[in-house]
């Protein structure tokens, strides 16, 4: 056990699921005896003995925002704003033998899947009862529950499979267990996740069991609000869309990244499902859960796409009009089947021509649908407060914190509680936001 009260912090890089990752270690941390240190702190007058940082390997820009991460904190420990450096996370997993040569100034270097060792290095004896406890660094009113590791697809260009290995089911009961202690400490919104939710309880159980997952959370008293993420499009579960559409606690929100739309694109990316299915799975999902709000992300300049295909990527987003869409550019990651197997013969130049193009037509399409919800009252969960201005923003059941946009409502009389939910009238829309006021 540390022996000191020492300071510590987590900085946490690229998705939810690391951030899930850092709140295991860190209710590990402050059970041993260490000070937490939140990342809004100025680094310089924090105190901060100890920095780890949980980085991302996935695509260029998260790579070079990670390692510009580690050369900043490199510089804090010279000039002796921290005493110890230590990396985790998918870029340390996947560079694991060439960073330690090229940034010997780090303590200790460690991979993506598990914390066991850095909690060693840090004379941390591990607490088995807190395996399925954390340390919240969201606001406390909702959480993302990650429900498995890894994944078993081999998209072309995805390196993820690499990094994180095989995709392995976290036993429903302890997911249970999780879920349940976060409900107690105050959480009313579970974010479920993983790096495909619909595989989930293949490995464990010999079939999926994502849809029986998120019955039993549903019976959990104190969560409200349970949304799903990063669901995959082929072979996606039926009765998971039964349930969104019968449970007063489903938002009726998916996210299901298609990627394109165009034959010999989704061929060439290896998704396991070709345009008709992709049609006829957003069909069958608008079908099933009426209202439901859909966000996707494509990619545009892949292997395989001329203008042809970009067309085509065009017209379906202008028919299908996705609630939410991101989208990125397509860059050759060493390691992948793609790099391996496709000439990236798309250049740079008409990659970013492309996706201005999509993501133009998206903003149309994002700020049609918001102002078609002028007028209209929704449910509002409360996450954060300004009484000086008058003000709280929030979000309905259609967007997910941290990728959609916010709800900022005008509030003339007593100002609500965080984490708290009240039925707004939506008073404004942009392509982004929107604006309310309480009934």
């Amino acid at each position: 056990m540390s022996s000191g009260r020492q300071r510590v912090r987590v900085v946490m890089m690229g998705c939810s699921k690391n951030r899930v990752d850092s709140e295991h270690l860190l209710m590990q941390l402050s059970a041993a005896g260490y000070d937490i240190s939140p990342e809004e702190e100025e680094l310089e007058n924090a105190g901060v003995d100890i920095l780890i940082i949980n980085t991302c390997g996935f695509i260029l820009d998260a790579k070079e925002e990670s390692v510009q991460a580690v050369l900043e904190a490199v510089d804090a420990k010279k000039n002796g704003v921290i005493s110890r450096l230590y990396v985790m996370g998918c870029l340390s997993q996947r560079y694991r033998d060439e960073l330690p040569a090229e940034i010997p100034e780090v303590d200790g270097w460690y991979g993506a899947y598990s914390i066991d060792p850095l909690l060693k290095d840090l004379a941390v004896k591990k607490e088995p009862a807190l395996e399925t406890r954390r340390w919240l660094t969201t606001p406390g009113h909702y959480a993302y529950l990650k429900i498995s590791e890894g994944c078993d697809r081999q998209c072309s260009y995805c390196a993820i499979p690499g990094i994180r290995g095989r995709h392995t089911s976290v036993p429903e009961e302890k997911l249970l267990d999780e879920a349940a202690a976060l409900a107690d400490s105050g959480v009313k919104e579970l974010i479920v996740i993983a790096q495909d939710t619909t595989f989930y309880g293949l490995d464990l159980y010999g079939q999926r069991r994502l849809g029986r997952l998120l019955t039993k959370l549903s019976d959990i008293p104190e969560i409200e609000w349970i949304r799903l993420l990063y669901s995959y499009p082929a072979s996606f579960p039926r009765d998971v869309l039964e349930i969104m559409a019968s449970s007063p606690k489903m938002c009726r929100y998916l996210d299901i990244p298609l990627q394109h739309s165009a034959d010999p694109v989704l061929k060439a990316m290896r998704r396991s499902i070709d345009a008709r299915g992709t049609r006829e799975l957003v069909e069958n999902i608008r079908k099933a859960v009426p209202g439901i709000a859909l966000r996707t992300t494509m990619m545009v300049g892949h292997p395989g796409e001329g203008d042809k295909e970009f067309d085509d990527l065009l017209s379906f987003v202008k028919e299908y009009r996705f609630e939410r869409l991101g989208a990125f550019a397509y860059s050759e990651e060493e390691g992948t089947w793609g790099a391996q197997n496709l000439k990236d013969s798309v250049p740079e130049a008409v990659k970013q021509e492309r996706l201005d193009e999509l993501m133009e037509l998206q903003a149309a399409i994002s700020l049609n649908y918001n102002e078609s919800r002028i007028g209209s009252v929704e449910r509002v969960i409360v996450d954060s407060c300004h009484p000086e201005e008058g003000t709280f923003t929030g979000r309905t059941s259609k967007e997910s914190p941290e990728v959609d946009g916010e709800v900022t409502v005008v509030c003339r009389g007593k100002m609500p509680v965080q984490g708290s939910f009240t039925d707004v009238r939506i008073t404004g829309a942009d392509e982004y936001d929107l604006t309310g006021e309480i009934l």
